[in-house]
């Protein structure tokens, strides 16, 4: 999967080059326009073939319903040497490739952009008091499979943390992008009764070797502020 973003700047678009009979998957609705040189199709997001296609859709709806993941991918197939499409993520801020195989990775909610053919995810359960006291992520997150790249895209910059093993290391749970499969994390509550006396709410705590990407910024707080210039209006 080759691709260029259209600009540096927090507004940019995904250009996707692909070579005859070269396919990749994007996320649902996030296409802006192609050459006319590819064609797309939706297929379930989801890897089992033990159970039945019913099944399959079942679980992947109820998957949907509680992750806000889309339970749908769009497979993106070339018909010529110069396919080429060009998609964008909902959130204004970065876009990053990350490398998937030797390293594998948890994604979260809203995260994906688009991945090589051979690069799978799954819907991973989380326990229920992470599911119930995230406030993101809901009762799952994407588990890497595979091998290739996928591109992720964040609310505001990214910026990533090396984790050595030494110390825990905690980021508030809404800025959380991806992380490193070696890592362990919990999800705990920032301090007081409920984070309430400053605010914090949720937080991962990661401990372990590996990859942190967390975003500046957190598409909650943007809400609560058009929220409230709205009814000051």
């Amino acid at each position: 999967m080759k691709f260029q973003l259209t600009s540096g700047g927090p507004f940019a678009l995904v250009k996707l080059q692909l070579a005859k009979n070269e396919e990749v998957k994007i996320e649902r609705s996030s296409m802006v326009y192609h050459n006319g040189n590819v064609t797309l199709e939706g297929r379930m997001n989801s890897t089992s073939t033990n159970v039945s296609v019913l099944g399959n859709m079942l679980k992947s709806v109820a998957k949907s319903v509680v992750s806000g993941e889309s339970f749908f991918v769009t497979i993106v197939k070339s018909f010529s040497d110069d396919g080429e499409i060009n998609i964008a993520p909902p959130a204004i801020g970065s876009i990053k490739e990350l490398s998937v195989g030797e390293k594998q990775w948890f994604l979260n909610d809203g995260v994906f952009l688009a991945c090589d053919k051979t690069v799978e995810y799954n819907m991973k359960r989380q326990s229920l008091g992470k599911a119930v006291f995230g406030g993101s992520g809901g009762l799952y997150v994407m588990e890497t499979t595979g091998e290739g790249s996928i591109i992720i895209s964040s609310y505001g910059e990214i910026v990533e943390i090396d984790l050595k093993g030494a110390d825990k290391f905690v980021v508030d749970n809404r800025h959380v992008l991806a992380w490193e499969s070696t890592l362990n994390y919990e999800i705990k509550v920032a301090s007081g009764i409920f984070g309430f006396t400053t605010g914090e709410g949720f937080v991962n705590e990661f401990v372990g070797k590996g990859k942190i990407l967390i975003q500046t910024r957190n598409i909650a707080n943007l809400a609560t502020l058009l929220s409230s210039c709205g009814n000051n209006n």
